[in-house]
């Protein structure tokens, strides 16, 4: 039987619907739109944590901005799963990666409320600067442009050359920094050390910058979006989320439930499924392990994920020949 929502999850068919709700009747949604999550995605495997790292920040964003009037750009795109659940895609959500079923990105063609189509990334900001360019042309000067960006996103060199041309513009920008210390494997680099020192590289390109923030903090949210939204030109707002909230085992094993598979929704315990095939990243993994011991000049660049691109057991064995 396909899981059902709770009470209040089950009168939300449209961002509309959640302007109604009084401030402590937004914690309560969270919950339930967590527990939605986790009760298609144990039964209908997809991307687990980093939607259940956004549930508060998502429920905020429709309740202070008027969507999809005013555009949400998803970055990377699995984040978006409380955002298709809240914009009419509720009693369809346990189709999510399924065939003819809802895509587990944002998708254009599915939505009006898909802004633009992410999957993996960077491209927010630069689309976000395209549409609020737009809208300047436009004459459109009450239309908001909100890019949410993280989880490894903000690493690549596209979002750089978005923030770049962003802060020589005057455009209507908002870009939300998801901070919550990991892509799918641990982040890395002088950046992820950067983040949260006083005077940043963000105010440096010209952004107004606020933060940090508690991400999940749902009506504290609402309180700081509600302000910014007043404040013109580029902004950034900086949030701590923890990936995997709400969930004990998804918070202790980030990476593993970054997409577990199927799992027990009681006790984390992670279903294996005997008649599955091995994977192409499973047989390219061990092959390069093998092909490395024989040849001392065969090294590895990962693409930006060494769990999920099953790269993660030779960095273990010849750290210094995975990059």
């Amino acid at each position: 039987m396909t899981p059902q929502p709770g009470v209040l999850l089950a009168k939300i068919n449209s961002p509309e619907d959640l302007k109604d709700l009084r401030p402590e009747q937004l914690v309560v949604l969270a919950d339930e739109l967590r527990d939605f999550i986790l009760d298609i995605t144990s039964v209908h495997p997809g991307h687990l944590g980093s939607s259940l790292g956004v549930v508060e920040l998502t429920i905020a964003l429709h309740y202070v901005y008027n969507t999809p009037y005013d555009k949400l750009i998803w970055d990377v795109g699995h984040q978006a799963y409380s955002h298709k659940i809240l914009t009419g895609r509720r009693d369809v959500f346990h189709t999510n990666r399924k065939w003819q079923g809802i895509s587990g990105f944002p998708s254009m063609e599915e939505s009006a409320y898909d802004t633009f189509g992410t999957g993996h990334a960077s491209t927010s900001v630069s689309a976000a600067l395209g549409m609020a360019i737009a809208s300047q042309l436009k004459k459109e000067d009450n239309r908001h442009h909100i890019a949410v960006i993280g989880d490894g996103a903000i690493t690549g060199g596209m979002a750089f050359e978005g923030f770049n041309n962003t802060g020589v513009s005057h455009a209507d920008i908002l870009v939300i920094l998801n901070d919550n210390g990991i892509s799918i494997d641990k982040s890395t680099g002088a950046l992820n050390s950067s983040m949260l020192k006083e005077s940043n590289l963000f105010e440096a390109m010209n952004f107004k910058y606020f933060g940090p923030i508690d991400g999940n903090d749902v009506n504290k949210l609402v309180e700081v979006l509600s302000d910014i939204k007043e404040i013109s030109g580029p902004k950034l707002l900086h949030i701590i989320t923890k990936k995997g909230k709400g969930f004990a085992q998804a918070e202790k094993q980030q990476t593993r439930f970054h997409a577990p598979g199927k799992f027990d929704r009681k006790t984390g315990r992670l279903i294996n499924d005997e008649t599955k095939f091995a994977t192409y990243q499973e047989v390219f993994g061990e092959t390069i392990i093998e092909i490395a011991e024989k040849n001392d000049k065969l090294v590895a660049v990962t693409p930006a994920m060494p769990t999920g691109s099953f790269l993660i057991d030779m960095m273990h064995k010849m750290p210094e020949r995975v990059f």
